[in-house]
């Protein structure tokens, strides 16, 4: 079956949207270019754009799973090279050399070894020679290996031609030279707000919901919530050092409960509250004091509050419209003789009890049932993703199968269970993983981190479509989803604009 799909209208948009909070910003003055780095997100990527200073289009765009400390054009060649890397924190400096192609958009990473080296200073000498400062390898018993780096000349007949991971390290050997680590970002975004007038930092919308009157609320990093009229101006916006997560709009959307998201990196230390705001000016009405919560939107909608635990970020199995509070929770396995201290995750339930209220529904933990391993596949450890449970009271859920070594091939999941027991109906895998999971009463919508919508059939899990998202041709990833009618959703996106699509 051949689908339409369409992005109808952005919110948000705005030049330099891709980048974010911009760290460095090198121009390229005799091809009217300037190359823009936004800041690393932690487990996350770096953004690095190559823009027009005339109309300021994204041309190219990069992600790189480091940090960016340095960059510089090819005095004559269509590339950029683009210098990434950091300290791991225990041993080594790693990080890599990257060779984008700006006519293909196509990065080339150039060093062999597989930890690579932290790059932090580039410089064309002339059309066949790079200069390069990269750290040292590692700081054992070397007390100067964060001021300092090791210059290294490379030269190639053909910058175009250089084929990937084709720097070994001998190529990277030279003298010991001071290295101090120059901060950017101010000079970064002066540069930025000089070309683009509405440019504002703005990244990973976290939830995004309609309202009837056509109004739009967001969650977003660093800001709590905000509220955007039909026409598409923000008709306010809540600062937070974090940001919000999850949305519960009230009934008769004069309000709206909003999770508030923790720092990354602080599970057992740091709770943030859930609030209450109001949809005319964002201004706290209510609170439910901090605790290892999230929200909900249960399927009365009522507001709820399911246990998260300290680690929340990582096992986060939050289903929308939902007839009960779903969670998951490690337990002992029935039997285990072997290790009777074993655990497992289970997918665990909390019934709704009386009518819904104003105030979220607090756990009572003495109700809970335990329904079902998370896992339907025997030596499998799953993580979770996104839910939502159907009309027809199955769960649909995306989640990821833990290895040590990262996401493998056909690692990521997207599941139709049943309640009773967990059995699977249909499984949908792929080597990316879930971002965002809403349904209409037909089709699963799914986007995935590599920038994929992907729609699935409802009642057997087969491919109706997919689709790469992407604004202005630049590709984007889906951060945010919410169905609004059939075959129509708002997409939010990891530079923090808002999409309106449709299918036909």
């Amino acid at each position: 079956m051949t689908t339409s799909f369409s992005v109808d209208r952005i919110f948000g948009d705005r030049a330099f949207a891709e980048i974010g909070d911009p760290v460095l910003a090198v121009p390229d003055e005799r091809r009217d270019l300037l190359a823009v780095a936004g800041r690393h997100e932690p487990g996350g990527t770096t953004p690095v754009g190559v823009y027009g200073t005339g109309d300021l289009a994204c041309d190219a765009l990069v992600r790189s799973p480091y940090p960016v400390h340095a960059m510089a054009f090819h005095p004559t060649l269509p590339l950029l090279v683009i210098g990434t890397g950091h300290y791991d924190g225990g041993y080594f400096f790693e990080g890599q050399l990257l060779l984008l192609h700006l006519g293909t958009s196509r990065a080339v990473p150039l060093i062999e070894n597989e930890l690579g080296r932290q790059v932090l200073e580039l410089a064309w000498l002339d059309e066949q020679t790079l200069r390069l400062v990269v750290a040292p390898p590692d700081d054992w018993k070397d007390k100067s290996a964060h001021l300092e780096g090791h210059v290294a000349v490379v030269r190639k007949p053909d910058w175009t031609t250089v084929p990937e991971r084709s720097l070994t390290g001998d190529d990277l050997i030279g003298p010991r030279v001071p290295a101090p680590r120059p901060d950017g970002s101010a000079v970064a975004r002066r540069t930025v707000t000089e070309l683009g007038a509405d440019w504002e930092p703005r990244r990973n919308v976290r939830a995004v919901e309609a309202l009837a009157d056509g109004r739009i609320l967001a969650t977003l990093d660093e800001v709590r919530l905000e509220c955007r009229l039909p026409s598409g101006e923000r008709a306010w916006g809540v600062p937070d050092e974090e940001g919000g997560r999850e949305i519960v709009v009230a009934r008769d959307e004069g309000s709206a409960w909003v999770e508030l998201r923790r720092r990354p990196g602080t599970r057992d230390a740091v709770t943030r509250p859930v609030v209450k705001l109001s949809l005319a000016d964002g201004s706290q009405l209510d609170a439910v004091p901090p605790s290892f919560v999230s929200l909900v939107r249960c399927a009365d909608g009522r507001p709820a509050l399911a246990p998260a635990g300290r680690d929340s970020l990582r096992n986060r199995f939050h289903v929308r419209r939902g007839s009960r509070v779903y969670f998951q929770r490690a337990e002992r396995q029935p039997g285990s003789r072997r290790n009777p201290r074993r655990r497992e995750p289970w997918v665990m339930a909390l019934e709704l009890q009386g009518p819904p209220t104003a105030r979220p529904a607090e756990p009572r933990y003495a109700a809970v049932q335990r329904m079902f391993p998370f896992s339907w596949e025997p030596g499998e450890t799953h993580i979770a993703g996104p839910g939502i449970e159907t009309a027809e009271g199955t769960l649909v859920h995306a989640g990821t199968v833990y290895h040590g070594q990262g996401l493998q091939p056909g690692g990521s999941f997207v599941v139709r269970r049943e309640t009773t027991d967990g059995r699977p109906l249909w499984v949908f895998r792929t080597d990316r993983g879930a971002t965002a999971l809403d349904a209409d009463p037909t089709t699963v919508y799914v986007g995935y981190d590599d920038g994929e919508v992907v729609a699935l059939d409802l009642g057997d899990g087969t491919v109706r479509w997919r689709q790469h998202l992407t604004v202005g041709g630049v590709s984007v990833v889906p951060t945010a989803l919410t169905v609004t009618a059939t075959g129509r959703f708002l997409i939010g996106t990891d530079d923090g604009r808002i999409l309106a699509c449709s299918t036909v």
